[in-house]
Protein backbone atom coordinates (compact mmCIF):
# COMPACT_ATOMS: atom_id res chain seq x y z
CA UNK A 1 0.00 0.00 0.00
CA UNK A 2 2.84 2.18 0.71
CA UNK A 3 4.55 1.95 -2.54
CA UNK A 4 0.66 2.43 -4.42
CA UNK A 5 0.59 5.68 -2.43
CA UNK A 6 4.09 6.83 -3.85
CA UNK A 7 2.93 6.08 -7.29
CA UNK A 8 -0.23 7.99 -6.52
CA UNK A 9 1.20 11.76 -7.04
CA UNK A 10 3.32 10.78 -10.62
CA UNK A 11 0.33 9.62 -11.99
CA UNK A 12 -1.61 12.30 -11.03
CA UNK A 13 0.87 14.82 -11.80
CA UNK A 14 1.06 13.07 -15.37
CA UNK A 15 -1.95 13.19 -15.93
CA UNK A 16 -3.05 16.90 -14.67
CA UNK A 17 -0.07 17.91 -16.60
CA UNK A 18 -1.51 16.55 -19.70
CA UNK A 19 -5.61 17.40 -18.93
CA UNK A 20 -4.11 21.17 -18.44
CA UNK A 21 -2.05 21.56 -21.47
CA UNK A 22 -1.57 18.27 -24.05
CA UNK A 23 -0.72 20.68 -27.09
CA UNK A 24 2.68 21.66 -25.55
CA UNK A 25 3.55 18.31 -23.92
CA UNK A 26 2.93 17.05 -27.30
CA UNK A 27 5.01 19.89 -28.82
CA UNK A 28 8.16 19.07 -25.98
CA UNK A 29 8.16 15.28 -26.81
CA UNK A 30 8.27 15.76 -30.46
CA UNK A 31 11.39 18.05 -29.62
CA UNK A 32 12.90 15.73 -27.86
CA UNK A 33 12.13 13.01 -30.17
CA UNK A 34 14.02 14.87 -32.76
CA UNK A 35 17.11 15.70 -30.45
CA UNK A 36 17.15 12.24 -29.62
CA UNK A 37 16.71 10.58 -33.42
CA UNK A 38 19.70 13.80 -34.88
CA UNK A 39 21.62 14.96 -31.47
CA UNK A 40 24.26 16.11 -34.03
CA UNK A 41 24.10 17.23 -37.97
CA UNK A 42 23.98 14.71 -40.57
CA UNK A 43 27.20 13.57 -42.06
CA UNK A 44 27.03 13.42 -45.87
CA UNK A 45 27.67 9.80 -47.54
CA UNK A 46 30.13 8.72 -48.68
CA UNK A 47 28.41 8.64 -52.23
CA UNK A 48 28.30 12.74 -51.64
CA UNK A 49 31.93 12.91 -51.00
CA UNK A 50 32.43 11.39 -54.36
CA UNK A 51 30.52 13.45 -56.39
CA UNK A 52 31.40 16.52 -54.65
CA UNK A 53 35.66 15.45 -55.52
CA UNK A 54 34.06 14.43 -58.88
CA UNK A 55 32.36 17.51 -59.39
CA UNK A 56 35.22 19.56 -58.72
CA UNK A 57 37.61 17.53 -60.72
CA UNK A 58 35.84 17.88 -64.03
CA UNK A 59 34.99 21.54 -63.76
CA UNK A 60 39.09 22.07 -63.70
CA UNK A 61 39.96 19.65 -66.64
CA UNK A 62 37.13 21.99 -68.40
CA UNK A 63 39.25 24.90 -66.91
CA UNK A 64 42.12 24.05 -67.66
CA UNK A 65 40.93 23.02 -71.42
CA UNK A 66 39.47 27.07 -71.22
CA UNK A 67 42.68 28.33 -70.40
CA UNK A 68 44.20 26.94 -73.10
CA UNK A 69 41.78 28.32 -75.96
CA UNK A 70 41.76 31.31 -74.40
CA UNK A 71 45.87 31.38 -74.05
CA UNK A 72 45.83 30.38 -77.96
CA UNK A 73 43.76 33.31 -78.50
CA UNK A 74 45.48 35.46 -76.68
CA UNK A 75 49.21 34.83 -78.03
CA UNK A 76 47.52 34.43 -81.79
CA UNK A 77 46.53 38.34 -81.16
CA UNK A 78 49.46 39.39 -79.52
CA UNK A 79 51.77 38.01 -82.55
CA UNK A 80 49.67 40.21 -85.17
CA UNK A 81 50.47 43.32 -82.80
CA UNK A 82 51.78 45.89 -84.97
CA UNK A 83 55.04 47.88 -84.69
CA UNK A 84 55.64 50.86 -82.65
CA UNK A 85 54.47 53.48 -84.98
CA UNK A 86 52.83 50.95 -87.35
CA UNK A 87 49.24 50.44 -88.35
CA UNK A 88 47.29 47.32 -87.55
CA UNK A 89 45.97 45.67 -90.81
CA UNK A 90 43.15 43.69 -89.42
CA UNK A 91 40.59 45.12 -87.08
CA UNK A 92 39.76 43.60 -83.70
CA UNK A 93 36.77 42.57 -84.22
CA UNK A 94 36.48 40.80 -87.38
CA UNK A 95 40.14 38.80 -86.18
CA UNK A 96 39.16 35.05 -85.74
CA UNK A 97 41.05 35.07 -82.73
CA UNK A 98 38.74 36.94 -81.25
CA UNK A 99 36.54 34.00 -81.77
CA UNK A 100 39.14 31.85 -78.96
CA UNK A 101 39.07 34.82 -76.66
CA UNK A 102 35.69 34.62 -76.41
CA UNK A 103 35.34 30.98 -75.91
CA UNK A 104 38.03 30.35 -73.31
CA UNK A 105 36.66 33.72 -70.93
CA UNK A 106 33.13 31.98 -71.21
CA UNK A 107 34.88 28.55 -71.02
CA UNK A 108 37.03 29.38 -67.97
CA UNK A 109 34.53 31.57 -65.86
CA UNK A 110 31.95 28.89 -66.18
CA UNK A 111 34.15 26.18 -65.00
CA UNK A 112 35.87 28.38 -62.45
CA UNK A 113 32.56 28.65 -60.31
CA UNK A 114 31.62 25.50 -61.15
CA UNK A 115 35.08 24.54 -58.92
CA UNK A 116 34.85 27.14 -56.39
CA UNK A 117 31.35 25.99 -56.02
CA UNK A 118 31.56 22.03 -55.38
CA UNK A 119 35.22 23.01 -53.51
CA UNK A 120 33.92 25.40 -51.03
CA UNK A 121 29.70 24.19 -50.87
CA UNK A 122 28.55 27.79 -52.37
CA UNK A 123 24.78 27.33 -53.72
CA UNK A 124 25.56 30.77 -55.19
CA UNK A 125 28.52 29.42 -57.01
CA UNK A 126 26.39 26.13 -58.29
CA UNK A 127 23.29 27.95 -59.36
CA UNK A 128 25.24 30.12 -61.10
CA UNK A 129 27.52 27.33 -62.87
CA UNK A 130 23.82 25.34 -63.62
CA UNK A 131 22.77 28.80 -65.29
CA UNK A 132 24.75 28.92 -67.06
CA UNK A 133 25.11 25.52 -68.59
CA UNK A 134 21.36 25.93 -69.00
CA UNK A 135 22.11 29.06 -71.05
CA UNK A 136 24.55 26.99 -73.10
CA UNK A 137 22.22 24.31 -73.84
CA UNK A 138 20.19 26.56 -74.98
CA UNK A 139 21.98 29.09 -77.54
CA UNK A 140 22.95 25.41 -79.06
CA UNK A 141 19.33 24.07 -79.02
CA UNK A 142 18.87 27.34 -81.47
CA UNK A 143 22.04 27.29 -83.35
CA UNK A 144 21.09 23.87 -84.39
CA UNK A 145 17.04 25.05 -84.97
CA UNK A 146 18.75 28.17 -87.14
CA UNK A 147 20.93 25.42 -89.41
CA UNK A 148 17.54 23.59 -90.24
CA UNK A 149 15.57 26.82 -90.88
CA UNK A 150 18.25 28.89 -92.12
CA UNK A 151 20.19 26.59 -94.73
CA UNK A 152 19.85 28.77 -97.98
CA UNK A 153 20.88 32.40 -95.93
CA UNK A 154 23.75 30.22 -94.52
CA UNK A 155 25.25 28.97 -97.53
CA UNK A 156 24.95 32.76 -98.64
CA UNK A 157 27.28 34.19 -95.49
CA UNK A 158 29.17 31.17 -96.34
CA UNK A 159 29.82 31.99 -99.72
CA UNK A 160 30.41 36.05 -98.60
CA UNK A 161 33.00 35.51 -95.86
CA UNK A 162 34.67 33.03 -98.48
CA UNK A 163 34.78 35.85 -100.65
CA UNK A 164 35.82 37.85 -97.60
CA UNK A 165 38.98 35.73 -97.54
CA UNK A 166 40.14 35.58 -101.10
CA UNK A 167 40.29 39.57 -100.58
CA UNK A 168 42.11 39.97 -97.13
CA UNK A 169 44.25 37.07 -98.04
CA UNK A 170 47.55 39.17 -97.61
CA UNK A 171 46.04 41.07 -94.53
CA UNK A 172 45.78 38.30 -91.91
CA UNK A 173 48.34 35.67 -91.57
CA UNK A 174 45.43 33.23 -90.21
CA UNK A 175 42.87 34.03 -93.16
CA UNK A 176 45.75 32.87 -95.17
CA UNK A 177 46.73 29.87 -93.49
CA UNK A 178 42.90 28.73 -93.15
CA UNK A 179 42.44 29.10 -96.67
CA UNK A 180 45.85 27.35 -97.55
CA UNK A 181 44.53 24.62 -95.92
CA UNK A 182 41.24 24.25 -97.27
CA UNK A 183 42.48 24.44 -100.79
CA UNK A 184 45.51 21.97 -100.16
CA UNK A 185 42.92 19.82 -98.15
CA UNK A 186 39.87 19.86 -100.84
CA UNK A 187 42.07 20.20 -103.69
CA UNK A 188 40.40 23.13 -104.90
CA UNK A 189 41.16 26.94 -105.94
CA UNK A 190 39.21 30.04 -104.84
CA UNK A 191 35.47 30.37 -104.58
CA UNK A 192 33.32 29.21 -107.89
CA UNK A 193 36.78 28.59 -109.74
CA UNK A 194 40.48 29.44 -109.45
CA UNK A 195 39.29 33.12 -111.76
CA UNK A 196 38.08 34.49 -108.53
CA UNK A 197 41.66 35.17 -107.28
CA UNK A 198 40.94 38.20 -110.13
CA UNK A 199 38.98 39.57 -107.41
CA UNK A 200 42.32 40.03 -104.95
CA UNK A 201 44.24 43.16 -105.36
CA UNK A 202 47.28 41.34 -105.34
CA UNK A 203 46.60 38.06 -107.66
CA UNK A 204 44.86 41.03 -110.36
CA UNK A 205 46.37 41.15 -113.43
CA UNK A 206 46.99 45.10 -113.35
CA UNK A 207 48.55 44.90 -109.78
CA UNK A 208 51.67 45.73 -110.02
CA UNK A 209 53.82 43.03 -108.03
CA UNK A 210 55.27 39.99 -108.85
CA UNK A 211 51.86 38.07 -107.81
CA UNK A 212 50.05 39.78 -110.73
CA UNK A 213 48.05 37.14 -112.66
CA UNK A 214 48.99 34.61 -109.89
CA UNK A 215 47.30 32.21 -107.59
CA UNK A 216 48.25 31.22 -104.07
CA UNK A 217 50.79 27.89 -104.32
CA UNK A 218 48.13 26.03 -102.28
CA UNK A 219 46.37 25.73 -105.28
CA UNK A 220 49.08 23.99 -107.27
CA UNK A 221 48.54 20.65 -107.95
CA UNK A 222 52.30 19.70 -107.17
CA UNK A 223 53.65 22.42 -104.83
CA UNK A 224 57.17 20.71 -104.28
CA UNK A 225 59.44 20.88 -106.81
CA UNK A 226 61.73 18.25 -107.36
CA UNK A 227 59.30 16.46 -104.41
CA UNK A 228 60.83 17.72 -101.65
CA UNK A 229 61.29 21.63 -102.35
CA UNK A 230 58.25 24.28 -101.93
CA UNK A 231 57.89 26.05 -104.79
CA UNK A 232 55.94 29.26 -103.61
CA UNK A 233 55.67 30.43 -107.36
CA UNK A 234 54.28 27.82 -108.69
CA UNK A 235 51.12 29.37 -109.50
CA UNK A 236 52.51 32.76 -110.47
CA UNK A 237 51.00 33.99 -113.97
CA UNK A 238 48.11 31.06 -114.12
CA UNK A 239 45.56 33.44 -114.68
CA UNK A 240 46.91 34.93 -117.88
CA UNK A 241 46.58 30.95 -119.38
CA UNK A 242 44.13 29.60 -120.50
CA UNK A 243 41.93 26.91 -118.66
CA UNK A 244 43.64 23.80 -120.38
CA UNK A 245 46.81 24.83 -119.89
CA UNK A 246 45.93 26.68 -116.14
CA UNK A 247 44.17 23.08 -115.38
CA UNK A 248 47.46 21.16 -116.16
CA UNK A 249 49.20 23.88 -113.24
CA UNK A 250 46.71 24.26 -110.47
CA UNK A 251 43.06 22.95 -109.70
CA UNK A 252 40.43 25.06 -111.37
CA UNK A 253 37.59 23.69 -109.24
CA UNK A 254 36.32 25.93 -106.67
CA UNK A 255 36.24 25.27 -103.12
CA UNK A 256 32.58 26.66 -102.47
CA UNK A 257 30.89 23.11 -103.95
CA UNK A 258 33.91 21.17 -102.13
CA UNK A 259 33.61 22.22 -98.86
CA UNK A 260 29.65 21.79 -99.40
CA UNK A 261 30.26 18.21 -99.97
CA UNK A 262 32.60 17.75 -97.12
CA UNK A 263 30.11 19.25 -95.05
CA UNK A 264 27.65 16.78 -95.75
CA UNK A 265 30.21 14.15 -95.41
CA UNK A 266 30.77 14.83 -92.35
CA UNK A 267 27.72 15.47 -91.11
CA UNK A 268 27.17 12.23 -88.89
CA UNK A 269 30.76 13.20 -87.29
CA UNK A 270 29.27 16.52 -86.53
CA UNK A 271 26.21 14.96 -85.17
CA UNK A 272 28.08 13.06 -82.78
CA UNK A 273 30.62 15.77 -81.41
CA UNK A 274 27.50 18.10 -81.10
CA UNK A 275 25.57 14.86 -79.32
CA UNK A 276 28.83 14.40 -77.22
CA UNK A 277 28.87 17.88 -75.89
CA UNK A 278 25.76 18.26 -74.88
CA UNK A 279 26.29 14.61 -73.09
CA UNK A 280 29.22 16.04 -71.20
CA UNK A 281 26.91 19.33 -70.09
CA UNK A 282 24.50 17.24 -68.44
CA UNK A 283 26.85 15.14 -66.26
CA UNK A 284 28.38 18.27 -65.08
CA UNK A 285 25.01 19.26 -64.78
CA UNK A 286 23.72 16.17 -63.12
CA UNK A 287 26.83 16.45 -60.43
CA UNK A 288 26.43 20.13 -59.83
CA UNK A 289 22.64 19.29 -58.85
CA UNK A 290 24.00 16.51 -56.24
CA UNK A 291 26.00 18.96 -54.31
CA UNK A 292 23.74 21.68 -54.21
CA UNK A 293 20.78 19.50 -53.08
CA UNK A 294 23.46 17.94 -50.83
CA UNK A 295 24.45 21.76 -49.71
CA UNK A 296 20.59 23.08 -49.47
CA UNK A 297 19.54 19.93 -47.10
CA UNK A 298 22.63 20.62 -44.55
CA UNK A 299 21.82 24.11 -44.54
CA UNK A 300 17.69 23.66 -43.49
CA UNK A 301 18.70 20.89 -40.86
CA UNK A 302 21.11 24.00 -39.37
Amino acid sequence: QVSRLEELPYSSSCSDDDDDDGSSLARDTAEQDQGLCHPFPPKPSTFSHCVRYLAFLWNLLFLLLGLLVLAVGVWGLLAKAPLPGGERGVPLGSDPMLLFVLVGLGASAVSLAGCLGAFRASPCLLRFFLGALLAFGGLEVLGGLVLLLARQRLRDALRDLLLLCLLRYQEDPDLQFLVDEVQRSLQCCGLGSYRDWESNPYFNCSAPGVQACGVPASCCQDPLENGSVPNAQCGFGVLGLGAAAAGAVVHVGGCGAALGAWLRGQAGAIATAAATLVLLEAVGALLALRVLGDVVAFRAWE
